[in-house]
């Protein structure tokens, strides 16, 4: 945490001058014209970031002549914690102040310069003028370095934790966030049951103790949790089964996550099949939820469309129907491969494609996107649906996915490059823009909701797509950052270097794609299994997808 002190500037004695035995002349009135950090502007109240640490340069510019001899350390000080002693470096020009800071800063610090209102510098400051810059952030390795794939490694057994170690006691689900006792997430839980797979075939734990966590959650979904035509809530109680309110109108079934966990089932369904008689006990408990779920019931009376929600209480007032591009095509595919509430493909045309709509057709940083909103969006699109479905031979009449989601990465990465917004750190070591935690609360950051928050959920669940770029951001995560992000269940869920803001928590729907999109770029192991599916593969059949 960082250390908050005020200490005024200490200044060398010549600065302070001898008292005028001449009469006192009232001092002529004057403002700061501009402010600038090692050459760079800073307005007031504003922020310089990535001083050096041991060569900082300030000059300020008035309009009108000042007398550098009278500056008044009462209205002109820094608040920090050590010794601020200043040089002047320019005694010529008559309405300049430039000097430099002597002493060598401390890392990554925030430093804040005041300057008051009335007399000082021999002329009467009409206004008073505050700015603040936030000093180098220190590339020391903050751990011994590893080869590559011992940290890959590292990364998805310390993540796996978040699963194995913090699912909750009585369901075995991945609890929503940490912090939320007992709400679980079905989403993130189903995100949790890939990520066992991992940790079976990465030898994290065994495949007798994974069997038996992901049993447990089987048996828990099937006899205890709420379920509405077959679909789960997004959110439970992780001892009793029962709803836990997204919202107010939101108590009852979630397609879209209810579709994230039938993902990771079917995959664990598939890992299993030719397992012993307890194995394949499960297997047929999952076949049996998957038959349950009722998706063409989620078309709302008929319509061309799947809905997200339905309540037993408000029925279809949520009214959000699931179209694209986002996170949810998986949910379309799901639907057409069920083998007893399946959707016809006009389902998928007229309902997610919105006839072609979803195209986009642009180029952005020289790279041409397919489909989706312009810059592509955040990046957990790319990554939800793509944990188990393979995109990289997956193309249909609107898109080839590999093309998508590779420029929708690349363009997240080259906007962070770009660094339009000027925000603290953003650069080729630093990107990644998804939904995540952020000063203000929960939001899904994106070139186009860019509040200088990276997640590294981001990037490190793109390596499949951008694997040189990833690895960059991964050694930045890890090496430079890790004293601030790296804990418990691996890295926590964000930071923001405008704000010197890390957060200290970490959540389901970020932490398991890292484990899940990490391994399929390892391996393959997770789009492998997923795609033997035979319903999966007669479900992209219908919709007419090559694969």
């Amino acid at each position: 945490m960082q250390k908050k002190y005020f200490v005024f500037l200490l200044l060398p004695l010549f600065f302070l001058g001898c008292k005028s035995e001449e009469p006192q002349v009232k001092a002529v009135n004057a403002y700061i014209q501009n402010v600038s950090i090692n050459g760079i502007f800073v307005s007031s109240g504003g922020t310089g970031y990535n001083l050096p640490i041991d060569s900082v340069v300030i000059s300020i510019d008035f309009s009108e002549a000042i007398d550098k001899s009278k500056i008044n350390p009462q209205h002109f000080y820094i608040n920090n914690g050590i010794d601020t002693s200043f040089v002047v470096l320019d005694d010529t020009a008559s309405h300049k102040l430039t000097f430099k800071i002597k002493k060598r800063l401390e890392y990554y610090t925030q430093y804040s310069l005041y300057i008051s209102e009335g007399e000082n510098l021999g002329v009467n400051l009409i206004d008073s003028y505050q700015f603040s810059f936030i000093t180098q952030l220190d590339s020391t390795p903050k751990f011994a370095e590893i080869s590559d794939d011992s940290l890959l490694t590292l990364v998805q057994k310390q993540t796996f934790r978040y699963f194995w170690d913090y699912g909750h006691p009585v369901s075995g689900l991945a609890r929503e966030r940490s912090g939320s006792g007992e709400t679980v997430t079905i989403g993130g839980s189903g995100f949790g049951v890939l990520a066992t797979l991992v940790a079976i075939e990465r030898s994290f734990i065994t495949r007798q103790q994974g069997f038996e966590r992901l049993s447990t959650i089987v048996n828990f979904l099937n006899t205890k949790a709420d379920r509405f035509h077959g679909v789960f809530a997004h959110w439970m109680n992780g001892t009793s089964g029962k709803v836990q309110p997204f919202s107010e109108k939101d108590n009852g079934a979630d397609l879209v996550e209810t579709a994230f966990m039938m993902e990771g089932l079917l995959t664990v369904q598939q890992y299993f099949k030719n397992g012993n008689r307890e194995e394949k006990n499960m297997c047929d408990t999952i076949q049996k939820m998957w038959e349950d779920v009722e998706w063409n019931w989620f078309q709302q009376n008929g319509q061309q469309k799947l809905y997200w929600h339905w309540s037993p209480n408000y029925g279809w007032a949520m009214n959000m129907p699931v179209t694209g591009w986002n996170e949810a095509l998986i949910v379309y595919i799901l639907a057409a491969a069920s083998p007893t509430y399946s959707i016809e493909k006009s389902v998928y045309d007229n309902g997610w494609t919105r006839n072609g709509a979803i195209r986009n057709g642009k180029t952005f940083y020289d790279i041409l996107l397919p489909l989706g909103e312009d810059r592509g969006g955040p990046l957990f699109f790319t990554h939800y649906s793509f944990l188990g479905l393979d995109p990289r031979n997956l193309s249909d009449t609107y898109a080839n996915y590999w093309m998508q989601n590779t420029a929708h990465t690349k363009i997240n990465h080259r906007y962070c490059i770009a660094n339009p917004k000027k925000n603290f750190g953003y650069s080729a070591d630093c990107w990644g823009l998804t939904a995540s935690d952020f000063p203000g609360g929960y939001t899904a950051s994106s070139p186009n909701n860019d509040n200088g928050t990276i997640a590294p959920t981001a990037a490190l669940s793109s390596f499949p797509y951008t694997p040189e770029e990833s690895m960059r951001a991964l050694h930045f995560f890890y090496y430079v950052l890790g004293d601030k992000i790296w804990g418990e269940y691996g890295f926590m869920d964000a930071f923001n270097l405008n704000k010197q803001w890390f957060s200290n928590s970490y959540l389901a729907i970020d932490e398991g794609p890292i484990i899940v999109m990490i391994e399929n770029y390892r391996s393959g192991l997770l789009w492998n299994l997923f795609m033997q599916n035979e319903n999966v593969r007669q479900g992209l059949g219908k919709l007419r997808f090559s694969f």
